[in-house]
């Protein structure tokens, strides 16, 4: 892809660097969380129960994986599980659901408006929403807010 800067950048100090890995690592630790309470959230609105086998279908991994997340997310106070019942979220797993669900919303509008197609714009959210810093988002509202307005 070519790019406008003819000469490559020169290294950030390292501790900064480090400080951008560090954020990296942790934005991937919380996706997975954002990820099943977000689709937790989605079935429960739309099928009226979210259960083990559904999440682990529209994940597309296994039911011990989704057994070993929710168990995590459990610990964590985002997920409750009832027997014979299956996965409702917290209070605090329902705003964790929210908020990504927000920032998915926030970043295909973007992706859209910048020129890419809805699917695409779908796909490429996935990854964006947990990785675009605060002040990312907030460029983007901006500017989905001045070319909208």
């Amino acid at each position: 892809m070519p790019t406008r800067r003819s000469t490559p950048r020169p290294l950030p100090p390292a501790k900064k660097q480090a400080a951008r890995f560090a954020l990296q690592r942790e934005a991937d630790r919380t996706a997975t969380a954002e990820d099943y309470v977000e689709l937790i959230a989605d079935l429960l609105r739309e099928e009226g129960e979210a259960r083990a086998v559904d999440v682990a279908r529209r994940m597309g991994v296994s039911q011990a994986t989704v057994t070993a997340t929710v168990g995590r997310l459990q610990r964590d106070g985002l997920v409750e599980t009832k027997p014979y019942r299956g996965l409702f979220l917290t209070a605090e797993g329902q705003t964790m659901a929210t908020a990504a669900k927000a920032r998915h919303d926030l970043v295909v509008r973007f992706l859209i408006a910048v020129g890419l197609d809805a699917e695409t714009a779908e796909e490429d959210a996935e990854g964006l929403e947990h990785h675009a810093s605060d002040k990312a988002l907030a460029a983007f509202a901006r500017f989905l807010a001045e070319r909208e307005g």
